[in-house]
């Protein structure tokens, strides 16, 4: 019974992290290369999976999440149904749409007393994205975003495929690294072979599914923002967005909610915009404290499931 929850942990895991989560990495990929077949762009993420998860298994002795679980140690009991809960939370939200935070609603429930240290984490990377794009596109790019407007009709020259390739490329590495710590929780530590290949298969298929449908309903919170679509401002997001992921990845081995990184990185973005390009800035904040709410209110069904994980222990 324990192995087929910790199975069924992770399918749902697997499934709801990558359709709500990695939209935050890929969404702006996705967003700018919809001309091209979905199944080129599958098969240049998942190349890149395959290596992360391979090499973190190999160095860290069986471990693929890069020892971001050393503080989360398997339940004394196995993997119960309050466990598998969390996922299935996660995928009721992702279907209407709501950017919740994974790390929370995931890993809360293993460890609660980890919280506090995930969410000061967290926090201190929305502030740091949302300044720093506040900095970036406010002052810095400020003349390189207004040619991105005054030429979106144009075709991108074909050194931007390859810069957006490649920051795309090194933002899905490092949202990996943070991020496997969500998944893999629910297996045996260290993983044996066989079941780092049925996990591989399974996260090959769930990508599959969201490249076909183009990210899904999640895709919104991307599409919504001005711009996304430019392969020239989605590689600069892209690039910003991997540099802070590689901070707090250097930092500690804390996991951290890769959603408030992105949801901060957005919002300093479009406030930054708005501040040389014009346009309503109160429809601009409405808009950051609707996406903040969200990722809020993710965070109160996580603390309610890290409670009900503890009563029932």
């Amino acid at each position: 019974m324990v192995e087929a929850l910790m199975i069924a942990g992770f399918v749902l895991a697997a499934y709801s992290v990558v359709a709500n989560d990695s939209i935050q990495t890929l969404g702006t990929f996705i967003a700018s290369n919809r001309h091209r077949p979905w199944w080129v762009l599958w098969a240049f993420s998942s190349s890149i999976l395959l290596l992360v998860l391979v090499y973190g298994w190999v160095t860290s002795g069986g471990d693929p999440s890069y020892g971001r679980l050393d503080k989360f140690p398997p339940p004394a009991g196995g993997v119960s149904w309050i466990h598998v809960a969390a996922p299935l939370v996660l995928l009721f939200l992702t279907r209407f749409g709501i950017p919740v935070s994974t790390t929370f609603l995931v890993l809360a429930v293993f460890a609660p007393q980890n919280i506090e240290s995930m969410l000061l984490k967290s926090v201190s990377g929305y502030l740091v994205a949302f300044v720093t794009a506040i900095v970036v596109y406010g002052f810095v790019v400020r003349r390189l975003t207004s040619h991105f407007r005054s030429t979106g009709d144009t075709p991108a020259a074909g050194y931007w495929v390859v810069l957006q390739w490649l920051a795309t490329g090194f933002l899905w590495s490092q949202w990996l690294i943070q991020d496997l710590a969500n998944l893999y929780v629910f297996l045996v530590r260290p993983l044996p072979l066989s079941w780092l290949l049925l996990s591989i298969v399974v996260l090959l298929v769930m990508q599959g599914v969201i490249f076909y449908q183009l990210g899904g309903r999640i895709q919104r919170i991307v599409t919504s923002k001005t711009m996304t679509s430019d392969i020239r401002s989605a590689t600069v997001i892209d690039f910003i967005y991997g540099i802070i992921l590689l901070v707090f990845k250097e930092w500690s081995n804390m996991p951290m909610s890769t959603t408030w990184v992105f949801l901060g990185l957005l919002a300093g973005r479009e406030l930054g915009m708005r501040l040389h390009v014009g346009g309503h800035l109160l429809a601009t904040w409405r808009a950051i404290g609707s996406d903040a709410g969200k990722a809020l209110a993710g965070l109160v069904v996580s603390v309610a499931l890290a409670l009900g994980a503890i009563a029932t222990t």
